[in-house]
């Protein structure tokens, strides 16, 4: 028999700190752990015994409590504060981005642990607004090496961060992921290490493979892979500052900011957008800054803050009717921005309650993106209005959007197809027993694309 355990008094001191009941808490380490692809059954009975000392958390679990603490008391709450073992659990944060990007790389590629069990956490979002980048920058400088870099390594990495892109809407985000892993790793980052023959390079090839880390970021996410998404954004960011600290620096807080929304994690993504307009406003051409301020809405209506996220949706409309330059290649891979900034509005307005206004956004979004191109797109797209139609009672016309989503996702390999088809489920079976045309054949088709 395994012996008694001492009562964990740290975990049990910060409970009551925050003052949430056992039963809320495993509720918010369930939900924390759907937002990083884990489904678990955690009830009260189990964080009594975590309190009492007769069991402890397994697995990533500890990482979920840990976070579901942090959220309650508005900082960051560590597994040592609450009495658990910090294992490999918790990486150690590694200084340099290049050595950094050049570790995740390499645990993706040799499947280490403390990548696979990485969890989303709100404190991450907000590492861009502490970062010292004059430090890392200095850093960086000193540790320049001999080998000389060509503008055309520099075009490779970007060749192939562009056919990737191109593969990952077509196929999904676990289409490649290895592949390009494994060049970052190997190739990319290494280049950064050397010495150019202009500033003007060197800051193209740090901002070459920071897109090649928002690549790898946002494949993991499209894989609900949130915590390995979250520390290639992270790095990703660091990287751009030493390329473009204003404008693609300010992008890689969008792409912070718009994992967080997704997740419904907005604490700290007013603030970060915030901070990515006074970054980047002055810098960036108006469909790259259309797309920081559809961003911002997107964070007020998360937070109900309904008229400041109505003045960020007119912001937004007027950046896109600048003509003012080309549009950088790290904004430009999201698509047209028209589509981008109407597919955002539409979710702005789910947040408020606005189901017509959502219809037509999304409607509106399609006719933007080519459908060959940005076909995952097109399948969220259609998943999206669907739910939009179905808010509004139009069961048909649901049904219709659904069953056209379906058709695009077959093929892919993504976590959030999945999560769209999962999501309608409920809906059609409600449709089934009402006898709307079409949701029985639609249903026996989500069951087998979740088979």
């Amino acid at each position: 028999m395994a012996a008694q355990r001492e009562p964990n008094s740290r975990l049990r001191d910060v409970i009551a700190v925050v003052g949430c009941t056992f039963e809320a808490l495993a509720r918010d380490v369930r939900r924390i752990a759907a937002e990083n692809g884990e489904i678990l059954q955690t009830n009260k009975s189990a964080i009594s015994h975590w309190v009492n000392g007769t069991r402890a958390p397994s697995g990533r679990v500890g990482q979920y409590l840990a976070e579901a603490l942090s959220r309650r008391a508005g900082r960051t709450v560590t597994r040592t504060e609450i009495g658990l073992p910090v294992g490999d659990a918790e990486e150690p944060a590694e200084s340099d981005p290049v050595l950094a990007v050049t570790d995740l790389g390499r645990a993706d590629v040799e499947r280490r642990r403390f990548l696979a069990i990485a969890a989303f956490t709100t404190a991450g979002v907000a590492m861009p607004l502490g970062y010292d980048h004059e430090a890392t920058a200095r850093m960086l400088r000193a540790r320049t090496g001999t080998s000389l870099v060509g503008a055309e390594d520099v075009d490779v990495v970007r060749q192939i961060t562009t056919a990737f892109s191109a593969a990952d809407e077509r196929l999904g985000g676990g289409h490649g992921l290895t592949t390009v892993t494994a060049y970052l790793a190997d190739t990319a980052a290494p280049m950064l290490r050397g010495r150019f023959p202009s500033e003007a390079l060197r800051r193209a090839a740090f901002g070459a493979v920071a897109e090649l880390a928002y690549l790898a970021g946002w494949k993991h996410h499209d894989l609900g892979q949130e915590g390995a998404a979250q520390r290639y954004y992270q790095v990703g960011y660091k990287l751009a500052c030493e390329a473009d600290p204003h404008g693609h620096a300010a992008w890689m807080m969008r792409a912070l900011a718009h994992q967080a929304l997704s997740l419904k994690q907005p604490h700290h993504c007013v603030d970060l957008v915030e901070g990515a307009l006074r970054t980047g406003l002055g810098h960036v051409d108006g469909q790259t800054e259309a797309l920081l301020h559809i961003t911002h809405a997107r964070a007020y209506a998360a937070t109900d803050e309904n008229p400041s996220a109505a003045r960020a949706l007119l912001a937004a409309e007027d950046a896109l009717l600048r003509d003012d330059g080309p549009q950088p290649s790290y904004s430009h891979v999201s698509g047209p921005a028209a589509g981008t900034v109407a597919s955002h509005t539409a979710r702005t307005l789910t947040d408020l309650a606005d189901h017509i206004g959502t219809e037509q956004q999304h409607r509106d979004a399609l006719t933007r993106w080519d459908p060959a191109k940005y076909k995952r797109v097109h399948a969220l797209t259609h998943a999206d209005l669907g739910d939009s139609l179905a808010a509004q009672a139009r069961a048909d016309e649901a049904v219709a959007a659904w069953t056209q989503a379906l058709v695009l996702m077959e093929g892919m390999t993504s976590d959030r197809t999945r999560k769209a088809i999962t999501s309608i489920r409920s809906t059609l079976a409600v449709y089934q027993r009402r006898k709307v045309p079409g949701a029985a054949d639609l249903a026996r088709r989500a069951r087998e694309a979740l088979a």
